[in-house]
C-alpha cells in the first residue's frame, strides 16, 4: 500500500509541475518555468524509487518531502512566498523537522532489533537532532557553493541569512529531537 500511495503521490505532484511548466514557458516567465521543471525532476525521485526498486517506503518522510517540496518550489518561489520575509525561516524550521525524522527513520533501520530496550533517550535525542543540524549544515554548504561557482543568490541575506536557516533548521530537528527523546523513554518505562 506505501508504494501504491508514493506513486500515486509523486505522479499527481510531477504532472502539476509539468502543467506548471508548460503554462510558465508559454507566458514567457522563465523562472517560474525554471523551479516547475526543477519540481518535476524533485518530485520524480520517490516515484522513480517505488517504480524501478525494492526499497521499504517510510511514508510519513515521502509525505514530508513532497510537503516540502510544495512549501519550498509551489509556494516559496513560483508564487512567491519567500517575499514575506518569513517565509524562508518557516521553510527552514519545518526542513529541519523533516530532517530529524529522516534521521529516527535511518536510526530506526540501523539499530538491532534487540537493541531497543536497552538504549539511552539522550542517545536518541543527540543522533535525531545531530543528524538535522548536520542537513541543515549540508544545505547552507549547498547554497554557498551555487553562490561562489554559479552566481546564484541563494543566500540572499549573506551571514544573517545563513545563521537564521541554521537556526531554524536546528529548531525544528530540536523539537522534533525532544519528541523522539521522550517517545523512547515512554517505550522503554512501558517494556519494564
Amino acid at each position: 500500500m506505501n508504494r501504491k500511495l508514493v506513486i500515486i503521490l509523486s505522479t499527481i505532484y510531477v504532472i502539476f509541475m509539468a502543467i506548471l511548466a508548460v503554462y510558465y514557458l508559454t507566458q514567457g516567465q522563465s523562472f517560474k518555468a525554471t523551479v516547475a521543471f526543477s519540481g518535476i525532476v524533485c518530485g520524480a525521485i520517490p516515484l522513480l524509487l517505488a517504480l524501478f526498486t525494492k526499497l521499504k517506503f517510510n511514508l510519513p518522510i515521502v509525505i514530508s518531502y513532497l510537503l516540502f517540496l510544495v512549501l519550498s518550489q509551489y509556494l516559496g518561489s513560483i508564487r512567491g512566498w519567500y517575499g514575506l520575509g518569513w517565509w524562508d525561516t518557516f521553510v527552514h524550521f519545518i526542513s529541519g523537522g523533516i530532517i530529524a525524522f529522516a534521521g529516527i527513520a535511518l536510526y530506526e533501520r540501523m539499530i538491532h532489533r534487540n537493541a531497543g530496550n536497552a538504549i539511552s533517550p539522550w542517545f536518541v535525542f543527540w543522533f535525531t537532532f545531530a543528524f538535522a543540524a548536520l542537513g541543515g549544515v549540508l544545505w547552507e554548504i549547498y547554497e554557498f557553493s551555487c553562490d561562489q561557482f554559479f552566481g546564484m543568490n541563494l543566500q540572499g541575506g549573506g551571514n544573517k541569512d545563513t545563521m537564521t536557516d541554521l537556526i531554524a533548521d536546528t529548531g525544528g530537528g530540536f523539537v522534533i529531537a525532544c519528541w523522539s527523546g521522550i517517545r523512547t523513554k515512554l517505550k522503554l518505562n512501558k517494556s519494564k
